[in-house]
């Protein structure tokens, strides 16, 4: 089985950054927050985050804040929810949620997870998921489609908040995802022989780092009018179905690196 070709791929990611004038940029100029999202969390899983630099970055995004509260997908663009949540999971991987202001966003709204998993028919659909896993090891998003590398993070993220994750084959999806990777300029495409992007190389990097849930820690928050009650998946412990040798846990409920969820809820 190939290796995780770490430096080449944090090279990808900073180059990409870098080509603002391409053809590819400029159409998706207005999603440069979730590429944001996408490429430095990625880095940060590789223990590579230090690359950029993070006074640029936080600035950035702050410019993309909206008089409304909400974020952009880049400077002069709209609003949205998507862009809202990105730019909150990137403040968070540089430990910057402070420079929010109460008055404009609720962090903790935003992020709580309600625990309702006891509505799911957990079999039933952990049967389902698992049959999305293909000859080839990579894992389709419905029945008769091509795999593609992003469910690897779709599928399994699922497959372990419903504790179902052993259902499925973890060498051949490991050697899909590496089989995906360009080993000579870095990146990771939806499957082998395709073009890369940094969606596919991010949700490669966290796919092949989901770890087993099997602890829940219950969290109460308080402000002057009420408290809330909810159930995160802060706690990631037990074996790892994908387990990479040196990258970071990343929470498969808040799609970031356990250590920065951690540092989120237990600090308050």
């Amino acid at each position: 089985m190939g290796k995780l070709a770490v430096d080449k791929h944090v090279q990808y990611i900073l180059s990409v950054e870098k080509k603002k004038d391409s053809f590819e940029s400029v159409v998706m100029d207005h999603l440069r927050m979730n590429g944001a999202y996408w490429g430095l969390t990625t880095l940060d899983l590789l223990g590579k985050l230090d690359s950029v630099n993070a006074d640029e970055v936080i600035s950035w995004i702050m410019k993309c804040q909206h008089e409304s509260g909400g974020f952009s997908g880049n400077i002069g663009h709209d609003p949205h929810i998507l862009y809202t949540l990105s730019a909150v999971q990137v403040l968070s991987l540089f430990n910057k949620l402070d420079v929010l202001g109460i008055d404009k966003f609720s962090v903790v709204g935003a992020l709580a997870i309600m625990g309702s998993l006891h509505h799911v028919d957990k079999d039933l659909l952990g049967w389902w998921l698992c049959e999305r896993q293909v000859k080839s090891g990579g894992l389709n998003g419905r029945p008769e489609k091509l795999p593609d590398v992003c469910y690897s993070w779709w599928v399994l993220s699922s497959l372990i908040m419903i504790d179902r994750v052993h259902w499925i084959d973890k060498e051949k999806l490991v050697k899909f995802i590496l089989d995906s990777q360009d080993l000579e300029n870095g990146g990771i495409s939806d499957r082998p022989d395709d073009a890369v992007d940094v969606f596919h190389t991010y949700f490669g990097v966290a796919g092949i780092q989901c770890r087993s849930a099997h602890r829940f820690a219950f969290i109460y928050f308080t402000n002057s009018a009420f408290a809330v009650r909810f159930t995160m998946h802060a706690i990631v412990v037990g074996l790892s179905l994908l387990e990479y040798p040196g990258l970071k846990a990343i929470d498969p409920a808040y799609a970031l690196p356990v250590d920065v969820v951690n540092r989120i809820f237990f600090s308050r």
